[in-house]
């Protein structure tokens, strides 16, 4: 049974999707708010498609990884004596764990390469929530070996991760505002606005999934101030479909065919996004440095 969950899973939540999908788009229909566009929407559920095909593909290796490491767990964890605590502290250790993959998502610029088709959106709807970073699967799994190696079963590693993506999809939307005394503790669709924001101030901040409270920690939260401007500090203004996947991996490459260093070229390619050798582009970090100072 503990296999056909993720199933189950997708089965109950395709009618969750579809009703609050459509109750937000009359919505934005009927009040003029402008919310959706047809070309952006097919471009979210192509991108989804490419994502959902790769998972897919490469789902039995990265369960095999999990369950060959879960082999030299350090504890023999019983979920059936302490049920309830078990998935929260799973919870609790899963989206951890992505708040961190998320940070090298948009620190390193290689794994940015991969997760900026998620953020070049100029919209921001619950269809984006769909605009899946597509070669991501190849790599998601290596940050949940840490939890394996805790002693959690890995299929429950993997429904816990499809059973959080609910949320994290939810949370993108315009249309709900702040959620009072939840602002404290969860990522609220307020803080997932910022989190898509090209605004200086609100660059790489509010990372996490289901929870706020690593952002307040580990100094990456943002409260949503100024109106959102939503998408890239440079736009790729095009629904191509190579370009939406690979534009960076092609400006990585352009960076590397410049006369510059070994060092500077290994910068090009893992050092934070917008990074430069001759001060051409800027970091986040420069950027909101930059504003301070004026």
């Amino acid at each position: 049974m503990n296999e056909f969950r993720e199933e189950l899973l997708v089965l109950i939540s395709i009618p969750i999707y579809t009703i609050v999908i459509g109750i937000e788009i009359l919505y934005s229909y009927f009040k003029h708010k402008g919310f959706y566009s047809t070309k952006g929407i097919l471009s979210n559920l192509y991108l989804t498609s490419l994502n959902l095909s790769l998972d897919v593909l490469v789902r039995g290796i990265c369960l095999a990884v999990l369950w060959y490491f879960y082999q030299f767990k350090f504890t023999a964890i019983d979920k059936s004596i302490h049920p309830i605590l078990y998935w929260s502290v799973l919870l609790l250790a899963e989206d951890f764990m992505f708040y961190w993959m998320h940070r090298v998502d948009h620190y390193c610029r290689f794994f940015w390469a991969v997760h900026v088709t998620h953020h070049s959106s100029e919209e921001f709807n619950l269809t984006v929530g769909f605009r899946s970073s597509v070669f991501q699967p190849l790599y998601r799994f290596v940050w949940f070996i840490p939890i394996a190696l805790v002693g959690f079963d890995p299929l429950d590693i993997m429904f816990m991760y499809a059973a959080t993506q609910i949320y994290g999809i939810l949370i993108h939307t315009k249309t709900v505002g702040k959620l009072g005394p939840l602002e404290w503790v969860l990522s609220t669709p307020s803080h997932h606005r910022v989190h898509h924001a090209s605004n200086i101030k609100y660059l790489d901040k509010n990372m996490g999934m289901i929870l706020i409270i690593w952002d307040r920690v580990f100094g990456t939260f943002a409260k949503e101030e100024e109106e959102v401007v939503y998408g890239l500090t440079t736009n790729i203004k095009t629904y191509n479909p190579i370009t939406m996947v690979f534009h960076e991996w092609k400006a990585i490459y352009e960076d590397l065919k410049k006369q510059t260093s070994f060092k500077n070229k290994i910068m090009y390619v893992f050092g934070p996004p917008g990074w430069s050798h001759d001060g051409s582009r800027k970091t986040s970090s420069q950027l909101r440095a930059e504003l301070k100072s004026k």
